[in-house]
């Protein structure tokens, strides 16, 4: 949802439970994912709570956990940096995959905030940190609530 062409999302989270499930790998960015949701939340009006996970790999299980136990919402957050192996790219296709069908299979919103970075400083050029370019976890919050209020649209007009 970065750069030009960015959407214009209905961020009032007014009455939805909204679980943070965060990765625990390289912390000043994930944090600062973590601070950006939190304030996105938190203006939006949304109920939230916290979850963190060992790592990316982690992070569709507990969703899914978090979802089926009755929140509205997840926002996913993880930071996965290449290597020198293919660890990368088999922990970041997991993550991906593994949320999206998390989403598909529970039927509710997963606000992806999943970083797959070349080197550290794009994940601090996209982390919400002062001087970064970008905040992701922002997004990813903003995603998960205006989400949630368009599938609730959808079931309250199929009544």
């Amino acid at each position: 949802m970065s750069g030009a062409g960015s959407p214009t999302l209905d961020i009032d989270g007014t009455g939805l439970e909204v679980v943070i499930v965060a990765g625990s790998w390289h912390d000043e960015i994930t944090d600062a994912l973590i601070a950006g949701a939190t304030r996105t939340l938190e203006a939006a009006g949304a109920s939230f709570s916290l979850v963190r996970v060992p790592g990316s790999f982690e992070l569709p299980v507990v969703s899914k956990a978090v979802l089926e136990a009755g929140a509205d919402a997840v926002v996913a957050l993880g930071v996965i940096i290449r290597g020198g192996t293919p660890h990368f790219e088999y922990v970041s296709a997991a993550a991906t995959d593994g949320l999206t069908r998390v989403a598909l299979d529970t039927g509710k919103p997963v606000g992806f905030g999943v970083l797959t970075l070349d080197d550290e400083q794009q994940g601090l050029d996209r982390a919400g940190l002062p001087g970064s370019k970008e905040d992701k976890g922002r997004e990813a919050a903003e995603a998960a609530i205006a989400t949630a209020r368009a599938l609730r649209a959808v079931w309250s007009s199929a009544e």
